[in-house]
């Protein structure tokens, strides 16, 4: 049965009553959309508000570029970019703070300054992310990822991964309820395997956790559209409607503001009763008279 509310720390909890966005907070010179934009404390932290006052329900925040070819970067550098601006989250925003990171020292020290959520790419495949998610007893991403894209059964051999990282995090101690399913789009998957993900998305959806959707001006998106990155708008929020309609409780977002928007139509035009399209409904809210 999928979660209706995540516990988060302080005895706080997060509801999944509804489709929910989570927004993009990249501390990185290097991310493949809005790398060096929001490097700064106070840069970040505009943004983040401004995402909070769009309608973000959560914000995640990541310190290294995990797009292909990417430079990793070591731990003590992704804490010199995340820590400061995470405790400056902390103190200003009331909404869950989620750290990206799939380096266990990171991960740990984030949660001490105060993060809510651990969002891993490996899915906890080190046992020391998982011992301190079971520790933690934080909600975790357990996002699908692999190094080749080599699949006999591509949905099925995702679904046995994400759950092999659902048992890592049981058998280190942790909780079903802590579990939230990604399915990994643009992580060790073509293109065509990627849009059969987003097709399939049901079959992630019914292994019964809530389920976080990240593809956001993806290549998936810029090679269907033949568009680069600050043009695939309309491509992420088409895919973004398509998984919430499918069964998506999380859509990871950069712009914010037009998926809350997008999803807020979703929303209305799935609880419209057709007994009120009477004669007397009277004018459309925000549509002048003719």
């Amino acid at each position: 049965m999928r979660s209706k509310a995540l516990s988060l720390p302080g005895g706080r909890r997060l509801l999944l009553d509804r489709p929910i966005v989570m927004g993009i907070l990249n501390v990185t010179p290097d991310s493949f959309s809005d790398g060096g934009r929001y490097t700064t404390v106070e840069r970040a932290l505009e943004h983040a508000r401004a995402m909070v006052a769009c309608g973000a329900a959560i914000i995640d925040l990541g310190g290294e570029s995990t797009r292909p070819g990417h430079t990793p970067v070591p731990a003590e550098e992704e804490l010199r970019r995340v820590l400061p601006v995470l405790r400056a989250l902390r103190a200003a925003l009331d909404v869950p703070i989620s750290i990206d990171t799939s380096k266990p020292a990171v991960a740990e020290a984030a949660l001490a300054a105060g993060a809510d959520i651990l969002n891993d790419i490996w899915g906890l495949q080190d046992p020391a992310m998982a011992r301190l998610a079971a520790e933690a007893k934080v909600p975790v991403v357990i996002m699908h990822n692999r190094r080749e894209p080599e699949y006999s059964d591509l949905l099925g051999d995702i679904r046995a991964d994400l759950l092999r990282g659902v048992d890592r995090l049981l058998q280190a101690g942790g909780r079903d309820e802590q579990v939230i399913l990604d399915p990994g789009i643009g992580f060790g998957k073509t293109y065509a395997q990627n849009l059969a993900v987003l097709k399939h998305l049901p079959a992630i959806v019914d292994l019964g956790h809530p389920v976080l959707l990240g593809a956001s001006r993806k290549s998936v998106i810029g090679l269907t559209l033949d568009l680069p990155v600050d043009r695939r708008l309309a491509g992420s929020l088409a895919v973004a409607v398509y998984g919430v309609l499918r069964g998506v409780t999380i859509v990871r977002a950069h712009d914010v503001c037009e998926t809350v928007q997008a999803l807020k139509m979703v929303a209305a035009i799935e609880a419209a009763d057709a007994a009120a399209t009477g004669s007397g409904e009277g004018p459309i809210p925000g549509v002048g008279a003719p």
